[in-house]
C-alpha cells in the first residue's frame, strides 16, 4: 500500500487555470486510449505516468490506482475521491471517431469524456490542491476499473487493500448536484419447463404458456414502499427466449428480470419474495452484491453541499457506490443523459466548475 511514504517533491501550487489545463490534457490522452471494461491496462498506465510526473506515489492493483496523502494519520477520518477509468463500447450511431478527442470551442468530444473522465480528472486535480491544505481528515483518491460491468477486478478487488474509509465522493456525471441515494441492481434468470411435441397435435406442454401467468404477475406487481428520493422498486422483464421452430411445442423458456431496488429493499429479500410468488418458474439470481445505497442529508458533506446551493436527489443509475460498505454520494461534472450515447462530450467549463466545487466542498469541512 502507498499512502504517505516517498513524497520527495513539494506540492506545486498553481491557479485554477493550471489545474484545469492539466485535467483537460489528461482527459484528452485518456479518450485516445480504448479502455472498455476489462481492457483498461493502457489507460491505467497513462494515469500512472501522470501520477509519476506530478510526484504522487501510488498503489496499483490490476488496473486500479490509488494515492493517499503525505500527512496520513490513522486517527483521522478518511474521505475517498473515486471515479472509474473504463468505458462502455461505442454505439454504432457515433458520427465522430470516439477515440479521437476533439475540442470545438469549449466542448470536448470523445468516448468517456462525460462518463466519467470529467469526474476522474476533476477529482484528481481537487486532490492535488487539497493535499497541500490543512485538513482534519485523510484524503484518498482511487481510480477504479470495470465499473461499467461491476466486474470482480474493479473496485471490489482494490477495496481490501485500502484503509478504513468514512465517506466517499463518486465522480459520476450528476450536473454537479449531489445524488444522495442510488438504486441497486439485481439480474435474475427465469426458466419455465414444458414437454415438446408436434404443434399440429394435442400433445406436449407449452413452456410459453407455463410462464404466462408469472410474467403477467411480474408486469403488474407493485412494491408497497416507495422512496421519496428513488421512487418505486421496479422489476422489468427485458429478455424472453423460447422455441426452435413454428411446428414444435417449446419445452423450455428463458427470461431475464432487471430489478432496480430502492433503499427499502435488499436484493436477498426481493429474490426470496419473487421465488415465493412465481408459481411455475424457476429463478436464479446472478448476484446479490449490487445493493441500493444512500447517505443521510444530515451528513456534514451533504449539509455543506446544501449550504453551497446544491440540491440533493436520488439517482436511478448504478455506480461503484453499490460496492461501498460506507456512506457515499455521487457528485460530478456532465449530465447522466450523455452517458452511453453517441458523440459523448463534456464542457471544459464543467470541468473547471467541478474542480472549484470539490475544493470548496472539501476545504474546511469538519467530519
Amino acid at each position: 500500500m502507498v499512502f504517505c511514504t516517498n513524497w520527495t517533491i513539494f506540492v506545486l501550487v498553481m491557479d485554477i487555470h493550471g489545474y484545469l489545463h492539466d485535467a483537460t490534457e489528461l482527459l484528452k490522452e485518456l479518450i485516445a486510449i480504448p479502455s472498455e471494461s476489462r481492457n483498461e491496462t493502457k489507460a491505467a498506465d497513462k494515469l500512472a505516468a501522470y501520477l509519476d510526473k506530478w510526484g504522487l506515489p501510488y498503489g496499483r492493483e490490476g488496473n486500479n490506482l490509488w494515492v493517499g496523502c503525505q500527512d496520513w494519520d490513522n486517527n483521522r477520518p478518511t474521505i475517498l475521491l473515486n471515479a472509474h477509468i473504463d468505458t462502455v463500447k461505442p454505439v454504432a450511431s457515433w458520427t465522430r471517431d470516439p477515440y479521437q478527442p476533439t475540442q470545438e470551442g469549449g466542448v470536448l468530444y470523445g468516448l468517456g469524456a462525460n462518463d466519467c473522465g470529467g469526474g476522474l480528472v476533476s477529482l484528481l486535480q481537487a486532490y492535488r490542491i487539497m493535499v497541500s491544505r490543512p485538513r482534519n481528515y485523510n484524503l484518498l483518491w482511487v481510480a477504479s476499473a470495470e465499473e461499467e460491468v461491476s466486474g470482480k477486478d474493479g473496485f471490489s478487488r482494490v477495496l481490501p487493500l485500502l484503509p478504513k474509509i468514512d465517506v466517499a465522493i463518486v465522480g459520476e456525471p450528476t450536473g454537479l448536484q449531489p445524488a444522495i441515494a442510488e438504486k441497486g441492481l439485481m439480474v435474475i434468470d427465469g426458466y419455465a419447463h414444458g414437454v415438446s411435441g408436434h404443434a399440429a397435435r394435442e400433445e406436449g406442454v407449452n413452456a410459453i404458456y407455463e410462464a404466462l401467468d408469472d410474467l403477467v404477475w411480474l408486469r403488474d406487481y407493485r412494491f408497497r414502499k416507495s422512496s421519496p428520493l428513488l421512487g418505486d422498486t421496479k422489476m422489468t422483464v427485458t429478455v424472453v427466449e423460447s422455441g426452435t421452430q413454428h411446428n414444435v411445442i417449446p419445452d423450455t423458456l428463458h427470461f431475464i428480470i432487471d430489478v432496480r431496488a430502492n433503499e427499502y429493499y435488499k436484493n436477498e429479500y426481493l429474490f426470496e419474495f419473487l421465488r415465493k410468488h412465481m408459481k411455475k418458474c424457476e429463478l436464479k439470481a446472478r448476484s446479490f452484491r449490487l445493493h441500493s445505497s444512500c447517505i443521510s442529508e444530515e451528513h456534514p458533506l451533504i449539509k455543506r453541499c446544501t449550504a453551497m446551493g446544491m440540491q440533493p436527489f436520488g439517482s436511478p443509475t448504478l455506480s461503484d457506490q453499490a460496492l461501498m460498505p460506507f456512506p457515499s454520494f455521487k457528485l460530478g461534472p456532465g449530465e447522466s443523459c450523455r452517458s452511453h450515447s453517441a458523440d459523448e462530450y463534456i464542457k471544459i467549463s464543467e470541468i473547471e466548475q467541478a474542480i472549484n466545487t470539490y475544493v470548496n466542498l472539501l476545504d474546511g469541512v469538519i467530519l
